[in-house]
């Protein structure tokens, strides 16, 4: 008898590595709104448990000075900040937040969810939704094991901003 070696079952076998690669991906193929809705959906359908995971590791008096710099903006200036991180614009407040340890970074956005549900940061409006591509991204997002979606997270932050050491 003789068998031979199919690859297209080996180019379809699951890899939890790549599920995280190719959804990153793809999330920095949405627009920067659409990637911040979808930080937002994923912080309060999820953050609670996720993004916690990861603040007890941070020291988030590195990131302090920055937040309270955000915090201080007007409602508009707090947006344009964040959409600059996203879209990975150089500013001198997108490098000081690129020089940050990749656990401060998801501890930073914790805190800007925390303030923007208190309504301290400007907030998502309520009657803010999803769009299409984001919406499946965030259902992929559930699917995956917590150590993914954490991972993910992280991913995601971490890209975003300027890195001056880089």
């Amino acid at each position: 008898m003789t068998f031979t070696t199919d690859n297209t079952f080996a180019a379809q076998t699951f890899n939890p590595v790549d599920a995280v690669s190719t959804t990153v991906e793809s999330i920095k193929r949405l627009s920067a709104d659409e990637q911040l809705g979808l930080l937002w959906v994923i912080y309060t359908e999820m953050g609670r448990s996720i993004t916690p995971a990861a603040t007890g590791a941070a020291r988030l008096q590195f990131a302090q000075g920055l937040l309270d710099k955000i915090r201080e903006m007007a409602p508009n200036e707090q947006l344009k900040f964040m959409q600059d991180l996203a879209n990975q614009v150089n500013t001198p407040l997108t490098r000081a937040y690129g020089v940050l340890s990749a656990n401060n970074k998801l501890a930073f956005w914790y805190q800007l969810a925390v303030w923007m549900e208190e309504g301290t940061v400007i907030p998502v409006p309520d009657y803010y939704k999803l769009s299409d591509a984001a919406s499946n991204l965030f259902g992929k997002i559930c699917s995956l094991e917590f150590n993914q979606q954490i991972t993910l997270l992280r991913k995601i932050v971490v890209d975003m901003g300027i890195d001056p050491l880089a």
